[in-house]
């Protein structure tokens, strides 16, 4: 069985953010009232590509629990009313904010959407979300270029494992 590495990045200022144009007819907006099959479908259809397996068989209950909890917030991508992307930012306690889910819907790949998607992404974690810092991590089982869209919107490696 191959490795894989997961890569831990983390933006501690909001001026670190180094932001990419708005997309033209790109519309991001959040889905304010929470409906867990939504969330466990964007995970789906933007996950399935890359393998995202860790939540596929979870119950509806836990499902629910996961996505309708009030620090989990979820924003979707949409261009010409098709489901672009989406992600979700989980903020703590400590008002940290995880990028929890991040990714672009199979047709959308290699169209230029996703730096600004992450872009926007962070300004909610540092406006909406109040963020003190904002991490995500990442593995190399990814889209070739996600770690590369990490570190280009200014998030810095801090920690990495083999897994």
């Amino acid at each position: 069985m191959s490795q894989t590495t997961i890569y831990y990045l983390e933006m501690q200022q909001a001026n670190q953010l180094n932001e990419k144009l708005k997309v033209d007819g790109l519309t991001i907006s959040e889905a304010i009232i929470k409906e867990y099959r939504f969330n466990r479908f964007l995970y789906s259809l933007v996950g399935e590509k890359w393998e995202w397996l860790d939540k596929l068989n979870e119950s509806d209950e836990s499902w629910k629990n996961y996505a309708e909890r009030d620090n989990l917030r979820t924003w979707v991508a949409y261009y010409q009313g098709a489901i672009a992307g989406y992600f979700e930012l989980e903020v703590s306690e400590e008002q940290e904010v995880e990028i929890k889910y991040f990714g672009l819907a199979p047709t959308f790949i290699g169209k230029g959407f996703g730096g600004y998607l992450l872009t926007y992404a962070i300004q909610q974690a540092w406006t909406v979300c109040n963020a003190k810092r904002v991490w995500v991590h990442t593995c190399s089982l990814d889209h070739p270029s996600a770690l590369a869209n990490y570190q280009a919107r200014g998030f810095v490696l801090y920690h990495q494992e083999i897994e």
